[in-house]
């Protein structure tokens, strides 16, 4: 049922790649924490990788709901390519650029503006 409902909250590119870790509601926002699963990147496949856990949080501000600021507390992994011994991640475009806010949620108030 959880998973039901995210999709009609988190934005798709978070839904197949994320898992919710928890969800905290204070009078005036939501706030939702996100760890990236262990699903290696594409352009990484046929090579050895192994997890090395995450880079910091970042939080991103996503729409408001029900009247409320909504952020997203997102946890990005990291991986060790063996082959080579670099760290290697998937390279997200999340967030638009200049802002902390996603390009979904960006594109939305670049129209409400104009």
């Amino acid at each position: 049922m959880e998973t039901n409902l995210l999709q009609f909250i988190l934005p798709e590119e978070l839904q197949e790649y994320f898992e919710l870790t928890d969800a905290q509601k204070t009078s005036d926002s939501y706030t939702f924490y996100l760890s990236e699963k262990n699903i290696h990147p594409k352009e990484y496949t046929g090579q050895k990788l192994q997890s090395k856990g995450f880079f910091d949080e970042e939080t991103v501000r996503d729409f408001p709901l029900r009247g409320k600021a909504c952020y997203l507390k997102i946890k990005r992994r990291k991986w060790l390519n063996e082959e080579t011994g670099k760290i290697v991640y998937r390279n997200w475009e999340l967030v638009a650029n200049g802002t902390r806010m996603t390009k979904e949620f960006a594109t939305f108030l670049k129209a409400v503006l104009r």
